[in-house]
């Protein structure tokens, strides 16, 4: 299916005969960085060509496609195609094998640059388009209360509330030719017409005849009776006086080398069995998340939505901040101490779709109307089957006011530090990646099945967010890989900073499911690890909630199951699964975070590893709060192994914090040993070694090295303070001797010029730092707490 709505460019494809497979690709068709990590970029050598066929075109005149009209004058002026400005395009020096599909990105860059010069000639540009929270919805305006509704399938409106009894016979509204209704309210002899936190909504009839209420699309504040079971949401007016408005009082942190992100559901952060507040949470929740040393928080379900065990991903109310736990205001308490403790601040934004509820949401707005007058697709392409959701118009110029004015509204008013954008891979192709593998294959990004609509609106979206916002950090959620996702918009990229590496926590699910770690592939370890993009960064993880969602289990609870509710007493002998779970537990994490990606990202209570599930309250479970709480009394009781786990998660965040290993280009996996179960690999001036091996311990064990020197014990999994051994001493100097011929990677010892020999313990993961002779590192990391500094007498002493 045809995907854009510009009539300037129609593509026509044919197949070339080059198909056979790439080979060696995760389900993230992403390019291997291979074990040297050497910067080089692997690409297919197979492909689509690709053929637009220019079309000339006159205002007026539509593509009989099943596609959507924007709702802007058709104007050619603006079909400003450049061949020099494409040949140009960034993405093409990062990746020359893009060239190949050259023209499909000058169509896109057209289709962007189109809708920009649109926006900027009726809108006065995207700066002034975005502010759309500030004309829609309820706003004051001298001495009144202006409210305006896009619903151009209403014929005749109202609005109501609890301001006039529910009848809106004398707030009758007009409607413009574009299908914005609107009404002035003056105050009443000075005060507002509408009190603040006063139930409101917008009442309209529809093609039928018939009359409907609805919640208004930009309302800011949606409520529900918590004593009256399935009652329908109700708009609130919100426009506290000056003395309830909470004022800022922190400057937003400057933006980190890498994110070290922590994934947070406010609702479930509390140990009672009921939601918690914005206000717990700040107080509670955030200390925990600054002394383990993250420097990103990502709040979950932050965007109203009536159905709870949704996860908050689908959406009812796109401006109002989650009522369950608190008022906007609380919300912003949140973000602002969350600043004072120099932690950003990332929200959840879904605008992949939305809730099919017609009651409270979005959809009540949709009354069979035609698409370009509808927030979403009509028919099958307005659906999602598997979520039950509706699929927004991503080329109808309202659509594009609510989105992207939608995204500013939280940078400003709230303060957000940035967005993890759900569901992208959804919004990319017609498809919607059901039932559709992604082997690395270019074609399965660039065809007919390439929603250019959706990749224009996120350029947009990209563009926009990083002028707002220059140190924004914007996360892409998508498992299908697609090449320049995350590169510039300016180079012709999509213009996200981060791509979720999706393809890791399936992979150790897998490996944990279906395989004793005895028999787990080094080889596929690292692979899945460094299978992506050269230039396109990537947020690593083991486990997020999806991982944990009734069903499934958390990585600590599929490694000890049902011992964890009797074994984890530090008061007695640890038995051989806690020990091999602890450590796994421990190594898993790690690996993923060090060899992964160039940011990382760990679930609530992950960091300790929560045993169970995650189970929203509902009617299966007797509406049971059991599993839908974080159990943080068995991190804070002394003699329960849990310490340990979280005891190593704050080191190995800290250890980046010092030596900004993931920020580095350097990384290079100099051996994957599948006999000895042994990864080494350097990530910036750090040796990592992960000894996976369920009993060897070995001995002089050489480990290639790039600096010669002298190289200590960073970071070690075995110490007595993470629940190890204490088998590695960390006191013991390290000295390094040359291998084979300088110049000469041949004759190295695994490619690498230098090594030196160190003890590693099975199940461990040991780093080692180059010691600066001319400072006092190791004191410095003794302070710190990376180095657990000397312990007890070990083996290798």
């Amino acid at each position: 299916m045809f995907c854009g709505s510009s009539n300037a460019l129609l593509p026509h494809i044919a197949i070339s005969n080059r198909t056979t497979h790439r080979e060696g690709l995760s389900n993230e068709g992403t390019v291997n960085l291979g074990l040297f990590g050497n910067g080089s970029l692997r690409v297919p050598s197979q492909h689509i060509f690709w053929h637009l066929n220019r079309l000339s075109t006159s205002i007026g005149r539509k593509v009989e496609h099943d596609i959507s009209v924007r709702t802007a004058l058709e104007d050619t002026s603006t079909m400003i195609i450049v061949e020099e400005e494409i040949e140009n395009l960034g993405i093409f020096e990062v990746d020359p094998d893009l060239k190949e599909y050259k023209d499909h990105f000058a169509y896109r860059w057209n289709r962007y640059l189109e809708q920009k010069t649109l926006i900027e000639k009726y809108e006065g540009g995207l700066d002034e388009f975005s502010k759309g929270y500030m004309k829609f919805g309820f706003n004051r305006e001298e001495g009144a209360i202006i409210y305006r509704e896009w619903a151009p399938g209403a014929q005749e409106a109202q609005v109501i509330g609890d301001f006039n009894g529910w009848d809106g016979s004398k707030h009758l509204m007009e409607k413009d030719q574009f299908g914005v209704w609107s009404i002035r309210i003056p105050d009443l002899e000075g005060q507002s017409v509408i009190p603040h936190n006063s139930r409101v909504k917008f009442r309209f009839k529809d093609c039928n005849g018939v009359w409907v209420d609805r919640i208004p699309a930009w309302i800011r504040y949606a409520t529900v009776d918590p004593n009256q079971f399935a009652a329908p949401y109700d708009g609130v007016y919100w426009d506290p006086p000056p003395s309830e408005r909470y004022v800022f009082k922190h400057p937003q942190p400057p933006k980190p080398e890498s994110p070290r992100i922590y994934e947070a559901h406010v609702g479930m952060s509390g140990q009672e069995l009921r939601v918690s507040t914005y206000r717990e949470f700040a107080d509670n929740v955030l200390p925990r998340i600054k002394a383990n040393n993250y420097n990103t928080v990502q709040l979950m379900a932050i965007m109203e939505h009536s159905y709870y065990a949704s996860f908050g991903y689908h959406v009812t109310n796109f401006f109002a901040a989650s009522s369950r736990s608190g008022s906007p205001e609380d919300l912003k308490y949140l973000v602002d101490k969350a600043h004072g403790l120099g932690l950003r601040v990332l929200m959840d934004v879904v605008h992949s779709h939305a809730s099919n509820n017609v009651t409270d949401g979005l959809n009540g707005f949709d009354v069979g109307q035609s698409a370009q007058e509808s927030y979403f697709h009509t028919g099958e392409r307005g659906y999602h089957k598997l979520w039950d959701s509706r699929l927004f118009n991503y080329g109808n110029w309202e659509v594009l006011r609510f989105l992207l004015s939608n995204l500013r509204y939280w940078l400003e008013e709230f303060k957000f530090d940035g967005f993890r954008f759900d569901g992208v891979t959804s919004m990319l192709y017609h498809h919607h990646g059901i039932n559709v593998g992604f082997s690395g294959n270019y074609a399965e990004y660039f065809s007919f099945n390439t929603d250019v609509d959706a990749i224009m609106y996120l350029m947009l979206a990209n563009d926009l967010v990083h002028r707002v916002v220059p140190d924004v950090t914007v996360v892409a959620e998508d498992v299908s890989g697609m090449p320049a996702l995350c590169r510039p918009v300016s180079e012709g990229g999509v213009g996200f900073d981060y791509r979720l590496a999706m393809a890791i926590p399936d992979r150790w699910i897998d490996l944990l499911k279906n395989r004793s770690d005895c028999d787990w592939s080094m080889n596929e370890i690292v692979s899945s690890l460094a299978n992506r993009r050269y230039t396109e960064k990537c947020v690593a993880y083991a486990e997020s909630h999806d991982q944990a969602i009734v069903g499934d289990k958390t990585v600590a609870f599929l490694l000890m199951d049902k011992e964890m509710y009797t074994g984890m007493s530090d008061l007695e002998p640890a038995s051989p699964l806690i020990d091999r779970g602890i450590a796994l537990q421990k190594m898993i994490h790690f690996v993923t975070m060090a060899l992964g990606g160039e940011g990382y990202l760990n679930f609530m209570g992950n960091e300790f590893g929560h045993p169970e599930w995650i189970d929203f309250p509902r009617e299966g479970n007797n509406w049971s709060y059991d599993k839908c709480r974080r159990q943080w009394d068995l991190v804070d009781t002394d003699h329960l192994r849990y310490k340990y786990m979280n005891a190593f998660d704050r080191a190995m965040n800290l250890l980046d914090e010092k030596f900004s290993f993931l920020s580095s280009t350097k990384q290079i996996v100099s051996s994957a040993s599948e006999e000895d179960k042994v990864i080494v690999f350097e990530r910036g001036d750090l040796i990592f070694v992960f000894n996976f091996h369920p009993e060897n311990t070995y001995e002089g064990y050489k480990v290639g090295c790039d600096l010669p020197g002298t190289y200590r014990v960073a970071l070690d999994s075995d110490a007595f303070e993470f629940g190890g051994k204490g088998r590695v001493g960390h006191d013991v100097d390290h000295f390094t001797e040359p291998e084979g011929i300088p110049g000469k990677p041949e004759t190295n010892f695994n490619n690498r010029p230098n090594s030196f020999k160190i003890l590693s313990p099975p199940r461990t993961c040991v780093v080692y730092y180059r010691v600066n002779e001319d400072a006092e590192t190791k004191d410095e990391l003794e302070t710190l707490g990376v180095m657990p500094g000397q312990l007890e007498p070990s083996i290798e002493e």
